[in-house]
């Protein structure tokens, strides 16, 4: 019998790991699929991707060669089924073996069915004997997060929770109220349940990514200039604390984005579609925010294909990008004025070594962070670094580099 989810997952992964597709974007493709289906479907597509080095090491034992990509991630989902969305043994074998007909490999479908019954077999207690997080990470995300390496990569195996920010004056109903402000509410949770969002009074947005702007304190009526903005959630935040913000976005579809938020929770900006690394204002500002593009490493939490689809080749020109977007933001920087800058990276390169770099050439100097709510993420440079590692005990968050710098 057809089963959508399966299909759906295949088509998922397909897209990912072999024409380099975000899995968003992918999963915005499929079209003609029930909503439920299509859910199920991304569940167990991020599940492969999270878990591709643990179910690739629990499958090598029973394949004698390499099988095709297509086959392989087809008994990557089967095994992902079993060993870590609960389904049952018999429903593992037989939807892969019909995926496997269905996808016209049919001369294959006796090695899965072989295979799969063996991890079947075998049980969940396999996973017990191996260095799951160390399989799940690329060697060179790993060696690039030094001492932390494990933490985060532990976190990646679990789904994030969802935040929330909110409007001031109004509290939820429900949520986990967080040390750092904002909400938080368990995996699955439907946007659209979160007391206030239909009303326009909350947004979605990480714990860490909320940070960038509470440590650039606008103050109600300062003149704000918020690079790189879309999609709006740290536009939103600065227009609640009463800034008079400026977001330049050079995306046209990301800043249609950005306006729609905006107007969702009725709060007002001087919207610019530009590239923020040539806009030049009329008058510098006396508080910028450059939350810049980067690897997204940051987020893998939520976007499992991201560890797939980057190289530690990539990181360099990021990191140009993010040196010619400090440029601009310095030179659009009022004396006395603060610049925060803020990815949403674990990459060293992509933050602590852009700020020296920055400080160096710029004539810029760091004005160290506190963050008592949170003070294991302050550095010893006093600049803020969250990973997926910090607050086990909560669910984790986001990676994110921060770092406020001033005029020397």
């Amino acid at each position: 019998m057809p089963d959508p989810t399966r299909d759906a997952a295949f088509s998922l992964l397909h897209a990912v790991l072999a024409k380099g597709k975000p899995l968003d974007a992918a999963l915005d493709a499929l079209t003609r699929i029930e909503a439920r289906d299509k859910a199920a479907a991304h569940r167990l597509a991020a599940c492969v991707l999270r878990h591709t080095g643990t179910l690739d090491a629990v499958l090598e034992p029973y394949l004698r060669r390499e099988p095709p990509p297509e086959l392989r991630n087809i008994l990557r989902m089967g095994a992902a089924g079993f060993l870590f969305l609960g389904t049952p043994p018999h429903a593992a074998v037989g939807t892969a073996v019909d995926l496997t007909r269905s996808r016209k490999l049919a001369p294959f479908a006796g090695l899965v069915n072989a295979v799969l019954r063996k991890v079947v077999n075998a049980g969940p207690v396999v996973l017990e004997e191996l260095d799951m997080p160390r399989l799940d990470t690329p060697a060179w995300a790993w060696t690039s997060w030094g001492q932390n390496a494990r933490a985060i990569a532990t976190a990646h195996a679990q789904e994030a929770w969802l935040d929330i920010s909110t409007l001031p004056g109004f509290t939820p109903e429900t949520g986990e109220p967080l040390p750092t402000g904002g909400y938080r509410y368990p995996v699955g949770t439907p946007v659209a349940d979160i007391p206030g969002f239909n009303e326009g009074k909350v947004w979605v947005q990480d714990a860490a990514a909320a940070l960038p702007v509470k440590l650039l304190a606008p103050q109600p009526g300062e003149r704000v200039l918020d690079l790189c903005a879309a999609p709006g959630g740290k536009t939103c935040q600065l227009a609640a604390m009463g800034a008079e913000v400026t977001a330049v976005e050079r995306d046209k579809a990301r800043m249609a984005t950005l306006r729609s938020n905006l107007e969702r929770l009725r709060l007002r900006a001087e919207l610019i579609t530009a590239d923020g690394a040539s806009w030049k204002p009329a008058t510098p500002f006396s508080a910028i925010l450059l939350d810049a593009p980067c690897s997204a490493t940051g987020t893998a939490r939520r976007h499992p294909e991201l560890l797939h689809l980057r190289k530690a080749r990539d990181i360099d020109a990021m990191t140009a990008q993010q040196d010619t977007l400090l440029d601009a933001a310095a030179a659009m920087l009022a004396p006395g004025g603060r610049l925060v800058y803020a990815v949403c990276s674990l990459q060293p390169q992509e933050g602590s070594t852009r700020i020296d770099a920055a400080c160096a050439r710029l004539g810029l100097k760091r004005d160290p962070l506190p963050l008592p709510a949170l003070p294991e993420a302050v550095t010893d440079r006093g600049d803020i670094r969250t990973h997926p590692g910090l607050w086990p005990e909560r669910g984790g968050m986001d990676g994110f580099f921060i770092a406020r710098l001033v005029h020397a």
